[in-house]
């Protein structure tokens, strides 16, 4: 199904995030059934437990656009905290007591990852009442600029050797409707399955402390646990459904091909137990998602296809 943790992002002047932190030990084990067991709690030495330790603390990424005044300007600046880069556009509501730009100004900016950039130079007018300025921030990740150039396959997002059943994948659209998620595709596979990077990027977006889902996209899909990867090329990875607390990595950290990251889930929008994995490019202001091709034996490709099974090679 579709992550929730969707861009563009539309807000009134900044938009602000908050940062994560914390700690904790997870234990993973076999119930009498067979099934997953996850507890914060230490089992006793008989069920062989696995222990992950599970400490986090930094502070989210954000973008915000703050205003300096400059005597006789005011200074739009944006900050981008993120490991990629951002493009934003303004849309002015309202604009007293300065010069407003050139009505064929677009605009729009690439802000470089963790970089602050000037967008605007507003001179104030001389007369007038007080400078006020009412205005929208919309941006999304990545640059517009950005050509897929993956340079091989990708790795299917688990281990090697284990195969899981694809059930839903282009031209296939029963949630996949959006254009950030047409290409996208969704494996089965229980809960605590290890996810791996199907390439090689840096980390810029993470969720982890979600731990519900649900068929309600209103209410369930903001409680998506998701990790996204920037590739070289400039596109990106998003991995979703993930499981509470059981993200690797965090923003900024380099990861390569087949990298452990993270254990699979059922949080956010889902009908059950699955990986949605797509690869997505800034369009313009606009995220679209784009065909992969995973690795295949003996270097062949394979084309994910609904009701197929995808095994994993190295």
């Amino acid at each position: 199904m579709v992550p929730s943790r969707t861009w563009p992002f539309i807000v009134p002047l900044v938009l602000l995030a908050c940062g994560l932190v914390f700690a904790d030990t997870l234990y993973k084990y076999r119930g009498e059934d067979g099934e997953w067991i996850y507890t914060d709690r230490k089992p006793t030495a008989d069920k062989n437990a696995e222990e992950r330790e599970l400490s986090n603390s930094f502070k989210t990424p954000r973008f915000t656009v703050r205003h300096d005044n400059a005597g006789t300007a005011i200074n739009l600046v944006a900050q981008n905290e993120f490991f990629i880069p951002i493009e934003v556009r303004l849309t002015f509501r309202k604009i007293q007591g300065v010069a407003f730009p050139h009505p064929d100004a677009p605009l729009r900016w690439v802000v470089a990852p963790r970089s602050e950039l000037q967008l605007l130079a507003l001179n104030i007018v001389d007369g007038f009442a007080a400078p006020a300025l009412d205005y929208d921030i919309e941006y999304v990740p990545g640059d517009p600029s950005a050509v897929h150039r993956p340079g091989g396959d990708y790795r299917a997002p688990f281990a090697a050797g284990t195969n899981y059943p694809i059930t839903q994948a282009y031209p296939e659209a029963i949630t996949h409707r959006s254009t950030d998620s047409i290409y996208a595709v969704d494996m089965a596979m229980p809960v605590g399955t290890d996810i791996f990077a199907a390439r090689g990027g840096v980390v810029f977006d993470v969720a982890s402390d979600n731990y519900r889902g649900g068929l309600n996209p209103a209410r369930d899909g903001p409680a998506a646990n998701v990790v996204r990867i920037l590739h070289d090329d400039g596109t990106f990875a998003v991995y979703a459904h993930l499981n509470w607390h059981s993200i690797r990595v965090q923003p900024g950290d380099r990861v390569v091909d087949g990298e452990y990251i993270a254990d699979s889930g059922n949080t956010g929008f889902s009908s059950g137990p699955h990986l949605h994995f797509a690869v997505q490019r800034n369009s313009g202001l606009r995220v679209d998602s784009l065909p992969v091709v995973f690795r295949g034996p003996d270097s062949a490709a394979v084309v994910p296809s609904s009701g197929n099974v995808l095994t994993s090679y190295p």
